[in-house]
């Protein structure tokens, strides 16, 4: 069993990867709420240390249950994959992930001031994994699904902000933390468009949104997304470092430029290794202006 997870772990879920994103995700947001509402000294101890796992955990249950309700097809269209393939067993991911999220709960009910909100994204974890009990609809709908399903980063965004706030008693109502509620959300929608936008060439039985809209109408929106997902991230650097300001204006019109360039000539690239690209350059603008705030200040 142990060799079969590590395959599954090491192709659909590394572990110390993920277990950083979920610290990265959440002291990202923990800590742009703090400095947009001028908190400068700071409690960090365990509970902050259960959120990231949690975030960790959340995102490992819903990888795993997005491949168990995916299964069939996946026997299908995806057939190296490991629960396809045969190499992996569904046992073996579903005890797995058994045991780490009965770890989050028990954490999140000792430690966490905002337990509500933790239960709130399970539920909607929950409904995920079920196709929100409307499997038949939604999941031959490539729009319902992302309608029903992209919205879970924002619930994971709520029990972040929601912690931070509590545990500071910061006002949980206001631009920021509004602001704050959307970010992370935005790259992960306009990834996962991107990554079903593909040239005609390469369109084969798999839906995508280039064969359902056309590869420029689809490309057009994630490009709109962009720019709102840009403003966003520079109202929650505005009063913490103006140059990153310049930074993300760079990226925004960079990435424009590429989605122009895609439109022109859809065979020159695949649209999604320029929005991964630049999804990467942009959360490290974000981390660095978070840092750099807390080590030399207000620039």
């Amino acid at each position: 069993m142990l060799k079969r997870l590590h395959i599954y772990f090491k192709e659909r879920y590394p572990i110390i990867p993920r277990i950083v994103l979920g610290l990265i995700v959440f002291f990202e947001l923990y800590f742009i709420v703090l400095l947009n509402n001028g908190i400068t000294e700071f409690n960090i101890g365990i509970q902050e240390v259960i959120g990231g796992f949690t975030v960790f955990a959340f995102l490992l249950w819903l990888r795993i249950a997005d491949d168990l309700k995916d299964y069939e097809t996946d026997k299908k269209l995806f057939k190296d994959r490991p629960l396809p393939s045969g190499r992996v067993k569904k046992k073996d991911v579903m005890i797995v992930c058994t045991i780490v999220e009965l770890i989050a709960i028990v954490l999140n009910i000792v430690y966490m001031n905002n337990i509500i909100f933790f239960v709130i994204l399970y539920v909607y974890g929950y409904l995920m994994s079920k196709w929100f009990f409307q499997k038949s609809k939604i999941q031959p709908s490539l729009v319902l699904a992302v309608i029903t399903h992209n919205p879970v980063q924002m619930f994971v965004n709520l029990y972040i902000i929601s912690f931070t706030c509590i545990k500071y008693g910061i006002n949980a109502f206001s631009l920021v933390t509004v602001m704050a509620l959307f970010t992370l959300y935005f790259p992960a929608l306009i990834w996962e468009i991107a990554r079903k936008i593909k040239a005609p060439k390469d369109e084969n039985d798999y839906t995508t949104y280039s064969k359902l809209f056309g590869y420029k109408k689809a490309t057009k929106f994630i490009m709109a997304l962009t720019i709102i997902d840009i403003i966003t991230n520079i109202i929650l650097v505005f009063n913490l470092n103006k140059i990153s300001i310049v930074v993300l204006v760079m990226l925004v019109s960079w990435m424009t430029w590429k989605f122009i360039q895609f439109m022109k000539n859809p065979e020159k690239f695949k649209i999604v290794d320029k929005v991964e690209r630049y999804t990467y350059l942009q959360e490290t603008t974000m981390l660095l202006t978070v840092a750099g705030y807390l080590i030399i200040g207000k620039i």
